[in-house]
């Protein structure tokens, strides 16, 4: 992915993640990434009419280090932390639209855009062999993935860490009826 699209991707997310919704997030020059992000890593960004970015997602094979494993493992209650090639890590998952005049940094988890999101990230993990991806979210997620026919269940309580309530959620690739 070319770097301009990389700082594109990281100024969206510092936006979203550190100035919207308040997370204590380690930034530089106004870009977020972590560790995570990596040269094997995946991107997803979604852009309006005038190119400006109004949706990321990032996916990651669990057999190599990843926010939930690494970061929360504690939300899957002793479970057994995923550690296989046919099972990604979908994070960094945002549908805000800052030039929007209407909605807020909640909309995101209803917006068409969120929903194309999820569709293709599932379409690169059936291309790419997956099976299902577990992802660490806000609890709006849990709303759309019901709401819009995915196959999604909770793999642990949701816990409030940082002051902000998350969970860990399993989706299936292959079952997914929202996808047809």
């Amino acid at each position: 992915m070319a770097s301009q699209v990389l700082d594109d991707v990281g100024r969206y997310r510092h936006k979203v993640f550190v100035e919207t919704l308040g997370w204590d997030l380690v930034t530089e020059h106004g870009l977020e990434r972590d560790q995570f992000d990596r040269d094997d890593t995946l991107y997803l960004a979604a852009r309006n009419d005038d190119e400006a970015i109004v949706g990321t997602a990032r996916l990651l094979p669990t057999d190599k280090p990843y926010l939930l494993g690494e970061v929360f493992p504690e939300l899957l209650t002793g479970l057994e932390i995923p550690c296989d090639p046919r099972i990604w890590e979908l994070s960094r998952f945002a549908a805000v639209d800052f030039a929007a005049t209407q909605g807020n940094a909640l909309h995101q988890f209803s917006s068409p855009v969120a929903v194309a999101l999820l569709e293709e990230s599932l379409a690169i993990a059936r291309l790419n062999g997956v099976e299902r991806i577990i992802t660490v979210s806000p609890l709006g997620v849990e709303r759309l993935l019901r709401r819009e026919g995915f196959k999604a269940h909770r793999a642990g309580p949701p816990k409030v860490i940082g002051g902000h309530p998350i969970f860990a959620c399993w989706i299936e690739v292959n079952a997914n009826s929202a996808l047809g």
